[in-house]
């Protein structure tokens, strides 16, 4: 059977590509990086284009190891310990959205990969900021965005309960269709809770 007909296959074959995609941008976007900081050591004006440079190339780097973990193909054998995720997401979210992982110890590459994409969601309902929690335990993890102003569009937030993407989806909201079918492999329900100033993932 072709790829065209195997709906396995075809999410495999997606998730390679976003595999190969950050494998291999990682290289050449730290080797930017490194050289802007190899500039700055031998004299090179250190003013604000300089710096402007830099850190769109460490956001970039940072950008590209997140999506490697949520977009990239991952299986049941791999894990990732708290020190690795903390840090990706230290680096990643510098901005008007503060996220706080809470959860000790390591974690399947699989169950992080749900994670990862959970928090991609809740992103999407704060465009003025706020603050993400993660907590629980790998066995039952709870997500929780609050911010004063919230975007829970009701289009995508079915998607998740409903596991039925709508034709027109778009690229900036595919998390929301790739995040049950993670959870499907996982074996795990996803329960969903909004409020006029949180939202609440739990699976």
């Amino acid at each position: 059977m072709d790829a065209q007909g195997n709906p396995q296959l075809n999410r495999n074959l997606a998730a390679l590509v976003g595999s190969r995609i950050c494998h291999d941008l990682i290289n050449p976007v730290g080797a930017i990086s490194n050289g802007l900081e190899l500039l700055t050591l031998t004299g090179a004006p250190n003013g604000p284009e300089m710096h402007l440079l830099q850190s769109s190339a460490d956001h970039a780097n940072a950008r590209l190891r997140f999506f490697r973990v949520a977009f990239g193909l991952s299986s049941d054998g791999q894990m990732m310990n708290q020190a690795d995720i903390t840090a990706i997401l230290g680096d990643v979210f510098t901005g008007n959205i503060a996220v706080d992982w809470q959860i000790q110890g390591a974690l399947g590459r699989p169950l992080a990969q749900a994670a990862f994409l959970a928090l991609m969601c809740l992103e999407v309902a704060l465009p003025h900021g706020g603050q993400i929690t993660i907590g629980g335990a790998p066995e039952e993890i709870t997500l929780t965005a609050r911010g004063e102003r919230l975007n829970a569009e009701d289009d995508h937030w079915h998607i998740l309960t409903q596991h039925r993407a709508p034709g027109d989806l778009s690229a900036a909201r595919v998390q929301f269709a790739l995040l049950p079918e993670v959870l499907s492999k996982l074996r795990r329900n996803l329960a969903v809770e909004r409020s006029a100033h949180s939202v609440r993932l739990q699976f």
